[in-house]
């Protein structure tokens, strides 16, 4: 009996699936040698004896097992199993080496910090055979909407996929809804509306521009058949090739250029999801995995070098800030601020590593005698942290200190009072 087949791997997951629903009993076919086994062929039954009764059934109508035509066997399903893996080892094996690229994936995109969403859709494109692919993500930032676009190839000497970068573009103005999408609506020769879908604002826009005709960009929620056209959010119109209309809300970020910077991958390590939208809105996030060219990692603190230009990849340079040579110690920092939350070592702990990745926790101080909430971010390049108002504007940070700056000014003086002294008496 030959059971090698090009429906292996078909086959094989209907037979796992087959035993989680409790239908270990297969009866099936095998026709001609010149045909192959296929999912179609195999009965499946939950009791023995309603296997054998079909066998017995199937053999009455002269299916024999030595019938040269359509002979008809039963196999519980974990023989079967074995054997349809026997018979296929090299597809199997593709199998095994596709799945642990997919779970290898996964695992780098979790550790990444994106989501459960874009990982099911990364799966769905691997099984598709798609050879280059890219998926979204957005983020709501402080200073307006983070769009993430990640990478995937598939390698041209087999069928295993690489995620080696993503890009991050921030955008000014409100983010995108859950649910919703961006929209290029325009008509085609037939007065037909072609519809193109985006979910990041710099595609949409970028898109509208290249138009030439007439044009519409607009937010509608759901997509497909689904999408909710007729209450759609108009923000821009073009006629004749000429934009002649941009909301009022959306005209800033239809006219300022995003800010964008490519993040590259390698083997599952790079900068997260997180810490690249805190990086593109200015702020400074600490890594304990960086490595040099010679494969050394180190520690540090980066920020994007936003106040020079791009290099010949358009990627802004970055500011180190090594750890701890350079002499940022965060915990020490903190400690000189009246902060509620660090008398918590949960909310302590918790603190800190936000501030690592780059975040504006809020925080509860004191100012004026009473508790207020804050916004706080770490500050690697002056060895300081900065805190914001509620509504965003920044604060004075010496007021929110456990002791007055003057009274540290006074100890400064006299510590170096007291070293000269020390120096002086070494000398003599």
């Amino acid at each position: 009996m030959n059971l090698e087949t090009k429906y292996a791997e078909m086959i094989i997951s209907l037979l796992e699936d087959a035993q989680d629903a409790g239908l270990p009993h297969v009866v099936f076919e095998l026709r001609p040698q010149d045909m192959e086994l296929q999912p179609h062929q195999l009965s499946l039954f939950e009791k023995l004896g309603e296997a054998l009764e079909y066998l017995d059934s199937a053999l009455g109508n002269n299916y024999l097992p030595w019938d040269a035509d359509y002979p008809i066997y039963y196999r519980h399903a974990d023989q079967l199993l074995e054997e349809i893996k026997q018979a296929n080892l090299l597809t199997i094996n593709k199998i095994d080496m596709n799945l642990n690229n997919l779970e290898n994936l996964k695992e780098e995109l979790k550790t990444l910090g994106f989501s459960e969403k874009t990982a099911g859709e990364m799966q769905q494109n691997m099984e598709k055979g798609i050879p280059e692919f890219t998926l979204n993500e957005k983020i709501t930032g402080t200073r307006g909407q983070v769009d993430l676009t990640l990478h995937f190839k598939q390698s041209l000497q087999s069928e295993h996929y690489f995620f080696n970068k993503y890009e991050a573009a921030l955008s000014s103005g409100k983010a995108l809804e859950d649910g919703h999408k961006y929209v290029i609506i325009t008509p085609n020769e037939q007065r037909k509306n072609m519809v193109k879908s985006f979910e990041n604002v710099p595609d949409a826009i970028a898109f509208f521009k290249e138009q030439k005709g007439n044009s519409e960009l607009a937010v509608v929620k759901g997509e497909g058949k689904e999408r909710d056209m007729e209450h759609r959010t108009k923000l821009a119109t073009m006629e004749n090739g000429k934009i002649n209309y941009v909301a009022k809300e959306f005209q800033k970020t239809f006219r300022t250029p995003a800010v964008t910077q490519t993040f590259y991958v390698e083997r599952g390590s790079g900068f997260t999801a997180e810490q690249a939208a805190n990086l593109i809105q200015g702020r400074s996030v600490y890594r304990d995995n960086m490595a040099n060219v010679a494969g050394q990692t180190y520690k540090a603190w980066v920020k994007l070098d936003m106040d020079h230009p791009k290099d010949r990849h358009q990627n802004f340079y970055t500011n180190q800030y090594h750890d701890p040579s350079y002499g940022f110690n965060l915990e020490k920092v903190l400690e000189k601020f009246n902060i509620k939350e660090l008398t918590n070592p949960a909310q302590k702990e918790e603190l800190e590593t936000s501030l690592r990745n780059g975040n504006r926790p809020l925080i509860t101080t004191v100012k004026d005698g009473e508790e207020v909430k804050m916004f706080i971010e770490a500050v690697p390049r002056y060895s300081q942290v900065n805190l914001f108002r509620e509504d965003g504007k920044p604060e004075k940070r010496e007021q929110f200190l456990k002791e007055p700056l003057q009274e540290q000014t006074l100890k400064v003086g006299k510590t170096k009072g007291q070293e000269k002294e020390q120096g002086q008496a070494v000398n003599v």
